[in-house]
């Protein structure tokens, strides 16, 4: 690992240091592909016929102190570390904020584009259409738009926290089978099932900032489930775009709301133990509503944050490879050619899964993956981390226990996305997310480690 104390500018004042206001702004930008674009999230080609909902890169810039920062979250299936590397520097040529103050997370939305050149199996169902191309090509100067109106609206403001609670949209999506196994979603009301084979995380964690004369200026709300409500042909947000549209009824349309999620990769909105079905746009009605009513209840426990510096840190986690034999390799191209040359029947699932996986980890002909993993703090009481991937509920539970914060709010498929990112446990019991994993056993304890490290090392630094 490489820990970069260059990113860890924003020191505590001396004592004979007078402190300058929280600043804060926020926007949103329509990125919306144009109809056509390939759509991302499944084992097959769709290609979007219109927009149900908008898609938004959404910014919130704090300043303090001379420091500042940019949390940015995209209606996107996930980023690539390219698109994060030319966002930032666009980001501080034109506001000079510095690029590694900049946190790029997305939604996960299933109703968003492919983006291209992230995976061969993005590649195989429509990375490779020139719309595709040329949506990642303009996609990291929208996204710096973002943050230049965000950080051009910035003013005076206060800043205050709250965790809410919801208990019941979340479930775990692996199970303990009666055969012993550990399956995948296995199905409503299937009699095979013994329990969940992990927890949920039902934290609703909320940040709202607000001008001094009390007008909202956005509000940041973390959640840990899936996105994957809507399915269909047409753009859409999903459930936190529901999120976004009651609060802002309540709060009005200037506010920004930013919605990040939390450790799903092994979480959905399928409550197995119901035969409704779950699955459409009433279902992310559903689900955005129940979600703004929590973040509303919220509302009226919010704790004004202490006053305090940001901070930022930044640490390069070299994670190895997952074993793939040649013969995986040989197998693999077969699967991988069936499928783009439309086989009829396509080739299993879970052989599909295998098979882009292999292709994928044996193309970096050994090297590890280098990912980040990024800590921004407000004062003692707030702190936001990026994870680089779909990452197991458990670990992100590990980085909140670990934390001295007040209140943690982690934000996966930030700053790049290496896929899923499983328990060491849950290698052991195998399964869908298991073998779709580009990272080796262990990786994601890696990432906790630093992500607590760089938690501890911040707060230390505040004199607590």
């Amino acid at each position: 690992m490489r820990f970069s104390s260059a990113l860890a500018v924003a020191l505590a004042l001396t004592p004979s240091a007078r402190a300058a206001d929280l600043t804060a702004g926020a926007a949103a930008v329509d990125i919306t592909p144009p109809p056509g674009c390939p759509m991302a999230g499944y084992y097959s080609a769709r290609g979007a016929e219109g927009t149900h909902d908008p898609l938004y890169a959404k910014a919130l810039v704090l300043g303090k102190d001379g420091t500042r920062v940019a949390l940015v979250a995209l209606d996107l299936i996930g980023t690539t570390r390219e698109m994060v590397d030319q966002t930032r520097a666009l980001v501080e040529k034109g506001t000079g904020i510095p690029g590694g103050h900049v946190m790029v997370s997305a939604t996960h939305s299933h109703t968003g584009p492919v983006l291209a050149t992230r995976t061969s199996r993005e590649d195989a169902f429509g990375g490779r259409n020139q719309v595709a191309q040329d949506y990642m090509k303009d996609l990291p100067g929208k996204i710096a738009g973002a943050v230049a109106k965000a950080d051009a609206a910035r003013k005076p403001a206060r800043v205050s926290f709250a965790t809410g609670r919801e208990e019941d949209l979340a479930f775990n999506r692996r199970f303990h089978m009666t055969d012993g196994s550990v399956g995948w979603n296995p199905g409503k009301k299937n009699p095979k099932i013994v329990r969940p084979a992990g927890p949920t995380d039902p934290s609703v964690p909320v940040v709202s900032v607000e001008a001094a004369d009390g007008k909202p200026i956005a509000t940041y709300v973390n959640f840990a489930m899936h996105l994957d409500t809507v399915g269909g042909l047409y753009y859409s947000a999903d459930y936190p775009g529901v999120l976004a549209a009651a609060l802002g009824a309540v709060k009005g349309d200037g506010m920004v709301t930013l919605f990040t999620a939390g450790t799903c990769g092994d979480l959905n909105h399928v409550n197995v133990a119901s035969p409704d079905p779950q699955k459409g746009h009433g279902e992310a009605a559903r689900i955005g509503t129940r979600l703004a009513a929590e973040v509303l209840r919220t509302y009226e426990k919010l704790t004004p944050a202490a006053d305090g510096p940001l901070r930022v840190t930044t640490e390069t986690v070299e994670l190895a490879l997952p074993p793939v034999t040649d013969a995986d390799v040989a197998a693999a191209k077969t699967v991988v050619e069936a499928v783009e040359a439309g086989a009829k029947p396509a080739p299993a699932f879970l052989d599909q899964v295998q098979a882009f996986k292999a292709v994928d980890v044996a193309a970096r002909l050994g090297k590890p993956l280098a990912v980040e993993v990024q800590v921004i703090s407000l004062g003692d009481d707030l702190a936001w981390v990026s994870l680089p991937g779909e990452v197991f509920v458990d670990l992100g539970l590990k980085i909140k226990a670990g934390s001295p914060f007040r209140q943690t709010m982690i934000a996966e498929l930030a700053n790049g996305s290496i896929g899923y990112v499983p328990t060491r446990v849950a290698y052991s019991e195998g399964n869908y997310e298991v073998v779709s994993a580009r990272c080796a056993a262990g990786s994601g304890e890696l990432l906790v480690d630093s992500a607590v490290k760089q938690l501890r090392a911040q707060f230390k630094k505040s004199g607590k």
